[in-house]
């Protein structure tokens, strides 16, 4: 008998005790990353405090497959900065260079111009329509260290979500069989 009718006799003498106490450590995993994804939240102040590059825009900064980690404090964003930013309609954030800040007269707030460091032209054809400069509400965070690489695990899962269902089962078959 081979590694699969060893795993397929593991599973047909699972009781219900058993079952229930794996199920119990796979919820309290789950729930240990999403507290420790809203701690990081509270402690950078992003909404998205990890992101990964996804294309070659930044290169040779950054490359697809990067992970970035963002921190958004209350200082003013300035020109060189490397920012991450939503834009109205889309819904995968962008990792740019600022490379032009606007300072409003009368308010004081600061509008930003992004580029990617490897495109010809700034932004604007990336924003809304008739959208000139990004305001700090589109800011999600400023980039302050990365992991070069470390992405590239997010990227292959998401274009090819075969691989990402086969690890899932994967796991779970690891979870539902194991004897602790």
């Amino acid at each position: 008998m081979g590694w699969m009718g060893e795993t397929i006799d593991s599973i047909k003498s699972i009781q219900i005790r058993q079952l229930l106490t794996q199920a119990i450590s796979l919820g309290m995993i789950v729930t240990s990353a999403l507290i420790i994804w809203k701690a990081l939240m509270c402690v950078t102040g992003s909404e998205s405090p990890v992101v990964v590059v996804l294309s070659g825009s930044m290169e040779p900064g950054f490359k697809r497959g990067d992970i970035l980690f963002l921190h958004m404090s209350k200082d003013p964003i300035r020109a060189g900065e490397i920012v991450v930013f939503n834009v109205d309609g889309r819904d995968i954030p962008i990792v740019h260079r600022v490379i032009k800040v606007h300072e409003r007269e009368n308010t004081g707030e600061v509008d930003v111009l992004t580029k990617g460091d490897n495109n010809y032209g700034d932004d604007r054809l990336l924003y809304a329509e008739g959208q000139q400069w990004l305001h700090r509400h589109h800011i999600m965070g400023r980039a302050v260290g990365f992991l070069p690489y470390v992405g590239w695990v997010t990227i292959i899962m998401t274009e090819k979500p075969i691989i990402k269902y086969i690890l899932i089962g994967a796991l779970g078959l690891l979870v539902i069989t194991s004897k602790d």
